[in-house]
């Protein structure tokens, strides 16, 4: 009698023992001849050789499945231990990764899956698009899977702390919960990719790092994708402060909504900016999604449309004035 000593990676032990240990139990009971001992991430498995390597590999496949797909069922235990089908889930060719339901994360419109390929194929994507149009949501699934491939060894996600009305010295706490109001979009992201153990251990060991702006400076960031969300809210300065941190293996997703410039009136946003700017650099990909890119709840689409039909208005009416002006004269 041997014993092997097996580790779980790259997926929660919780998840993958089941409610009330039930896999676990399932796994038992299909190998009766073995002593399984689960402890957080490890499992110690005493018996002969032969049946260890054949528990073993099932092991290594339940691993597999339950990394991919963020769940791992009873049923699924079953078909990969008797050797059916191995990914009882329905895959999808165009899946980025699996949220914790197992649901697809994929490219939903054109502009979309043109996200996905600038990504692939430039090292620094600019994405630009109104509220709603999937930017940040689909630049932290592309990150999460290049992560859970090994692609790269951490996530990096920045946004600017600016203020909609409220100071950040008039909020409770101390730094981290003054800017984390900020980063919430950025967390809710993740929070549905990836589960909540799991996500708790990448940040406790900085895999996943959340960051306002001002606290890349000095840095050198390499093997990681780094994500700038909310980028029309950046300076001149702070934009490029930004793009020149890049290192050795990393890919950068800049994304913004020029509509929704918050920065005081006298200051030029950063990213239209570097929009002018990079246009044209090899190795520099730009996406522009619009209102049919935006899959959020229908209102948004007409809120947008709303906000645009007034905006227009304004600018004719101001045309007008100023004509009628000059006509006056």
């Amino acid at each position: 009698m041997i014993e092997k000593t097996i580790i779980l990676e790259d997926v929660d032990p919780v998840v993958f023992y089941g409610a009330n240990n039930s896999n676990l139990q399932i796994l038992k009971a299909l190998y009766p001849k073995l002593r399984m001992i689960a402890r957080g991430n490890v499992i110690k498995v005493l018996g002969e050789e032969e049946d260890i390597t054949g528990a073993e590999d099932n092991i290594k496949a339940l691993q597999h499945h339950c990394a991919i797909y963020n769940m791992l069922r009873e049923e699924d235990v079953l078909e990969i231990v008797n050797g059916s089908n191995p990914y009882s889930h329905a895959t999808d060719s165009r899946a980025i990764v699996y949220n914790i339901t197992g649901k697809a994360i994929t490219p939903r419109s054109k502009n979309q899956e043109l996200l996905v390929e600038k990504f692939l194929e430039d090292d620094m994507v600019f994405a630009v698009g109104p509220a709603g149009s999937g930017k940040t949501y689909l630049s932290i699934a592309l990150a999460v899977r290049a992560l859970k491939n090994k692609e790269v060894k951490r996530i990096i996600l920045s946004r600017p702390a600016v203020e909609a009305g409220e100071k950040l010295g008039f909020l409770p706490g101390d730094m981290k919960e003054k800017i984390d109001p900020y980063l919430q979009p950025l967390y809710d992201a993740l929070q549905d990719m990836l589960p909540a153990a799991k996500l708790k251990e990448y940040m406790d060991y900085n895999v996943i790092q959340i960051a306002p702006l001002a606290f890349m400076r000095g840095r050198t960031l390499n093997d990681a994708v780094v994500i700038l969300d909310e980028a029309q809210n950046t300076t001149s300065e702070q934009i490029k402060m930004f793009l020149t941190r890049m290192g050795i293996n990393t890919k950068m997703i800049i994304t913004g909504d020029l509509t929704q410039i918050d920065l005081p009136v006298a200051r030029k946003s950063g990213l239209v900016h570097a929009l002018h700017i990079l246009k044209g650099v090899k190795g520099i990909g730009f996406v522009e999604l619009g209102k049919k890119d935006i899959v959020r709840h229908k209102l948004v689409q007409r809120i947008v449309d709303a906000y645009e039909r007034a905006e227009r208005a304004a600018e004719k009416q101001s045309e007008q004035s100023i004509h009628n002006k000059n006509t006056d004269k």
